[in-house]
């Protein structure tokens, strides 16, 4: 790992946090030093290629540190806009591409910084047999309460990949949804930003909607449980 991502102070705090009069306690706890520092530590961990603004990992200590102080109060206003993803196509083993949306390195350390608080909410609305995008949770567990149900007597497993789900769930219900749980216009209106950033083609900008990313599952598959334990499933 490089040095950049051993510096545990590039996300700091001043005496003008401790001024500010915070209009969203869950956003606070968001862009907290030690949230962010953590969200940082991961992407860092993480690696990965660089974004639209071609800044990369090794470079994100220093950008954040030029950067950051004007990034969070930006948020807090609700002033922030999200850039773009760079759309990548990854080609299929039986034929095809499936695209691929690679966030700024910046806006990858928010949406984890995000993740990070949203996930205990939500974790507690998840269905007992569901096993993806869940922490200390994997697709061996799942296969090992399959084999439970094959010793009990049943006979049939379903496997259904649903096509493109990302790309077609309903903004507008997943956020009124998002709305039921954590109850923060602050946080729900950085979220909504994030899912209509849009997309980078070599062709130019493109609306789009959520893809496939860390943050943006996170919240959808969240929501998706709620729902269905709310009865507001389809």
């Amino acid at each position: 790992m490089s040095r950049y991502c051993n510096y545990l102070g590039q996300i700091h705090g001043n005496g003008k946090e401790k001024a500010h009069k915070a209009m969203s306690e869950l956003l606070e706890k968001i862009l907290s030093k030690d949230n962010m520092n953590a969200a940082y530590k991961r992407v860092c961990a993480n690696k990965g290629a660089g974004g639209v603004d071609d800044v990369t990992v090794e470079e994100l200590g220093d950008y954040i540190k030029e950067n950051w102080e004007s990034i969070r109060e930006q948020i807090r206003r609700r002033e922030y806009r999200p850039q773009p993803v760079r759309r990548v196509e990854i080609p299929k083993p039986n034929g095809g591409v499936r695209k691929l949306g690679i966030p700024t390195v910046m806006d990858r350390v928010i949406q984890q910084g995000i993740v990070q608080i949203i996930n205990p909410i939500c974790e507690p609305l998840f269905s007992e047999w569901s096993y993806g995008f869940r922490p200390n949770r994997n697709c061996e567990m799942a296969v090992r309460q399959l084999l439970v149900y094959l010793n009990e007597g049943y006979e049939w497993i379903v496997d259904i990949d649903l096509e493109r789900f990302f790309d077609n769930v309903p903004q507008d219900r997943l956020m009124s949804l998002v709305h039921d749980i954590i109850k923060d216009g602050d946080t729900e209106s950085l979220i909504r930003k994030y899912l209509k950033a849009g997309v980078m083609t070599q062709q130019g900008y493109e609306k789009n909607k959520p893809r496939n990313t860390t943050g943006r599952q996170s919240v959808t598959a969240s929501v998706k449980h709620h729902a269905e334990r709310t009865g507001q499933g389809t």
